[in-house]
């Protein structure tokens, strides 16, 4: 009888040996935690589509990030939904705006927790697409958008934010962005562009969340085709020659392909986005009894850190914190 020569069962055998050759590893300082914040006082609103996440007031907001620090977790990323909408979306860039609020309320009650913040303006304008639109052909006009993004992350700087964050994917946001910190001092201000976000169905619950499905068409004009590989690294490849900092891929399982492709080519960090649609899906399956939700949430996370991501955005950070 042949026996195996080699036999790599033995490295399987109980969990220190496991442990002790694993590849992959994942801490809570590789997450971060995306928040929603509304109008309003102690409001704590379930988002249906999202079991276990919540849209915060200021005040309930800041209450949220003390008990996610004390579980060790120590950076956000903030969405803002306004009181008011316009075609413009003039609320994303005032002194007085919600995220704008957020930001100088928990850096003046959480100093030490890490505020990244959203730059886009599909949250704040009434038709719900991500800049200003062209009348004549019903479709978001890209320069004179630039302006606009650049005001909401000066906005964001100005009232303590440690990061921006642009997800409108229009063309040269980047190096408009970091001239506008640049020129205003705000040179030290890191940018995470969401430079491969792909025009995916995964989004759904989000904009729940964040009240920002579009009145009109779709995305498609701006956001990437998710047919297309090669084009990750022509937007990647200039969200960097442009300034940015972090390089984004979203959404996350469905591009860990992606995910990868990046880590082979650039040196900058690597940050995914595990979106709602992922998330909604992996909890509905728990729920049903379909699978074990901690065990898939787990799995899902390290399957996005193995592909080469150094950054994870995750509606699950809270409860991974909770776990480990």
């Amino acid at each position: 009888m042949m026996f195996p020569e080699y036999r790599p069962r033995r490295l399987r055998k109980n969990e220190t040996i496991r442990g002790l050759i694993r590849e992959t590893s994942l801490e809570l300082s590789n997450l971060i935690y995306p928040l929603f914040v509304v109008p309003g006082e102690k409001i704590k609103e379930p988002v249906s589509a999202m079991p276990g996440v919540e849209r915060f007031s200021v005040d309930m907001l800041v209450e949220e990030v003390k008990e996610v620090m004390d579980l060790g977790l120590r950076s956000v990323l903030l969405f803002g939904i306004p009181e008011k909408k316009d075609r413009k979306g003039t609320q994303a860039w005032v002194k007085t705006g919600i995220v704008q609020r957020a930001i100088e309320a928990l850096k003046k009650k959480c100093p030490d927790i890490y505020v990244i913040t959203d730059v886009c303006l599909c949250e704040y304008t009434s038709h719900g697409h991500c800049g200003l639109i062209d009348e004549k052909k019903k479709d978001v006009s890209n320069d004179p958008s630039l302006e606009l993004l650049q005001k909401t992350a000066l906005s964001h700087a100005r009232a303590g934010a440690d990061m921006v964050a642009p997800s409108d994917m229009m063309d040269g946001r980047v190096a408009a962005i970091r001239e506008a910190l640049d020129d205003s001092g705000f040179e030290d201000i890191p940018i995470m562009s969401y430079a491969v976000k792909y025009a995916s169905s995964f989004y759904g619950p989000f904009r729940e969340a964040a009240e920002s499905t579009p009145q009109f068409g779709d995305r498609r004009t701006y956001q990437m085709d998710p047919a297309n590989k090669r084009e990750a690294l022509r937007e990647a490849t200039l969200d960097m020659e442009e300034g940015a900092d972090i390089l984004m891929v979203k959404p996350a399982m469905p591009y860990l392909d992606v995910i990868h492709l990046l880590r082979q080519e650039f040196t900058l960090p690597i940050a995914a986005y595990q979106v709602s649609g992922e998330y909604a899906m992996i909890k509905a399956a728990g729920a049903n009894g379909w699978i074990d939700t901690d065990r898939v949430m787990m799995e899902s996370l390290l399957s996005i850190k193995r592909a080469g991501a150094d950054i994870i955005i995750t509606y699950f950070a809270k409860d991974v914190a909770q776990k480990i």
